[in-house]
């Protein structure tokens, strides 16, 4: 035993060769990108929400400047105190009318949003899951686990 030499060292078998290493390195180089894109859209978010709180003043503005119309239309009835159930009349279905349009205008640009950059996110989780496989097939070995 004494006078034995250990069996020498091999290298790893390369399994797959060099086509499932490019394309190892190209799955990870999509994942890096899917992070960065998702990234993105929490940054997206952020600023989303950002813009909301300026939105919310800018709505509190908006109101102000209700408030003020009323009184405009209050003064402009009291100018014109004989004529004051048409003013006032033409002044409510005139102030329907911009409220009515401006409320669909809103509805319109609320309605059909997705997800933040979903589309992308989910295209490239598909790119690199594809990839993943093929790499796995070439290298003979079973799929690799992928992240849900």
């Amino acid at each position: 035993m004494a006078g034995q030499t250990p069996p020498p060292i091999s290298p790893p078998p390369l399994t797959g060769g060099l086509w499932a290493s490019a394309q190892n390195l190209l799955a990870t180089v999509i994942a890096i990108v899917q992070t960065r894109v998702e990234l993105a859209a929490v940054e997206l978010e952020e600023e989303k929400r950002r813009l909301l709180a300026v939105m919310g003043w800018g709505a509190v503005a908006v109101l102000m400047a209700c408030f003020s119309l009323v009184f405009l239309a209050l003064f402009v009835t009291v100018l014109f105190w004989d004529d004051r159930v048409v003013v006032l009349g033409a002044i409510t279905v005139l102030f329907l009318v911009i409220g009515g349009l401006a409320w669909q205008r809103v509805g319109k640009l609320l309605t059909g949003t997705g997800g933040l950059l979903s589309a992308s996110i989910a295209e490239l989780e598909g790119d690199r899951k594809a990839l993943a496989e093929a790499a796995a097939r070439v290298a003979g070995q079973p799929r690799p686990p992928m992240q849900e």
